[in-house]
């Protein structure tokens, strides 16, 4: 049995039930302050990020979704009152278990009636939300069990997260030509493997911006146990240095280092 979930206003995510970590790495859900009318708030801004995952996803009052595989920012508009609750697919999963190649879901959000049909009874709009977190962990469950996720490929998205691997190298370790490394990439995690690479740098960048607490203030240092400076937080993340840092948060991110910093230390919706 699932543990009760918060459903308060915010973004949360946690781990997912044993069985099935080496599958997802998160279950997430994302609350929208409510309220209509004049004076009312508006819709929220969210953007999303890369992060070389797949999600099934349920939006209470509409159904279930899949969002496919990013290669850059989503800036995302949010009603009022939305309700989402949402199973993460880790890279090299979502391909086998949604039984589609995820090159053809990258950079979309597709109703999960066009992808598997046969679930999307089980994740009805008319869901309560806490209904719903129990039904997407049936589902993914069901997906990935008919469905395993291809091993070399789990194996070569978890050494592609390291720093200073070569994507030459993991195809080696992993057992499979250049070729069909690509082509392997393409179906379980919707891009090749630089563009993984890429990615999986980034969010390693992300998460130390997360976890240091950085905060839209901050100048020439960075805080009390993170890096010293955007520079060293460069280095850290696997980056040759802070130039190319900057550059690849542009091209993920639309935003500098700078205000990604600040996207990030805003209240999250």
């Amino acid at each position: 049995m699932l543990d009760p979930v918060d459903f308060s206003v915010g973004y949360r995510e946690w781990a997912p039930p044993a069985a099935l970590r080496d599958v997802l790495a998160c279950l997430w859900t994302r609350v929208v302050p409510g309220g209509t009318g004049p004076g009312g708030p508006g819709p929220r801004a969210s953007l999303v990020l890369p992060d070389g995952c797949t999600d099934l996803i349920w939006e209470r009052g509409s159904g279930a979704f899949v969002a496919g595989p990013d290669t850059g920012p989503v800036p995302t508009l949010l009603a009022p009152g939305t309700v989402f609750v949402g199973v993460r697919f880790r890279p090299g999963a979502g391909g086998g278990a949604l039984g589609v190649p995820l090159s053809e879901l990258r950079d979309l959000r597709v109703g999960l009636a066009d992808v598997r049909r046969d679930v999307v009874r089980q994740l009805p709009a008319s869901l309560e939300p806490a209904d719903a977190v129990g039904a997407l962990v049936a589902v993914a469950g069901r997906l990935a069990a008919e469905r395993p996720p291809d091993p070399a490929m789990l194996q070569a998205c978890r050494l592609l997260g390291r720093p200073g691997v070569r994507t030459e190298d993991v195809a080696d370790q992993v057992g499979l030509s250049g070729r069909q490394f690509r082509r392997r990439s393409e179906a379980a995690v919707g891009y090749g493997p630089k563009m993984l690479q890429r990615v999986l740098r980034f969010r390693r960048f992300v998460s130390l911006v997360d976890s240091a607490g950085w905060t839209p203030g901050w100048a020439a240092g960075g805080p009390a146990g993170g890096p010293a400076s955007l520079a060293q937080a460069a280095v850290d993340s696997g980056y040759a240095d802070q130039p190319h840092l900057t550059r690849e948060t542009a091209r993920l991110a639309g935003l500098s280092p700078a205000a990604l910093v600040r996207e990030r230390a805003g209240p999250a919706f």
